[in-house]
């Protein structure tokens, strides 16, 4: 058992690494596989090249339980000033048939979604990006309040190449 875990971490360092554009990456564990509807997720960076531009992008890891083709997020990111950008996204999660999107071998597959393209952070001080889910069902205007299925959801920052 013991070796499996030091063979993925391994695994995961040498992915991190061959990324030399990447400047942040953090994740959250979701607990037992599900996201509450009021657990917002939040991620705080600081001290990124104030002229250099950036990409954006949320990480979601899911398992086999999560109930739905899509996921809604709602994002909202406060600048150093206390500026906000409030966000509502959509992403696919799986093909009409049913095939998880996503990379991964097993019952885990990650989606690396867009989230701010060509993104540049003048200011000096902390970032923050709180991250939501606004799932519910069809026809139901209450949200889903748990949310099954999310094992992790991330944040990472690159170096933009444009």
């Amino acid at each position: 058992m013991h070796n499996k875990i030091y063979y993925a971490l391994v695994f995961l360092l040498g992915l991190v690494s061959c990324n030399s554009n990447l400047v942040f990456s953090e994740y959250e564990a979701m607990s037992n596989g599900k996201w509450e509807m009021d657990e917002a997720l939040d991620f705080e960076f600081s001290d990124l090249d104030s002229v250099q531009r950036h990409n954006m992008f949320i990480n979601i890891r899911n398992d086999n339980t999560y109930p739905f083709s899509n996921l809604f997020l709602i994002t909202e990111l406060e600048f150093p000033d206390g500026n906000t950008q409030k966000d509502t996204l959509e992403y696919k999660m799986a093909e009409p048939t049913g095939e998880w999107l996503g990379k991964g071998l097993g019952s885990i597959k990650e989606n690396k979604l867009w989230y701010k393209e060509n993104i540049v952070f003048p200011d000096s001080g902390v970032y923050k990006l709180s991250v939501v889910h606004a799932m519910r069902k069809n026809g139901e205007v209450d949200g889903l309040h748990i949310l099954e299925g999310i094992t992790d959801v991330g944040l990472e920052i690159e170096k933009s190449t444009q």
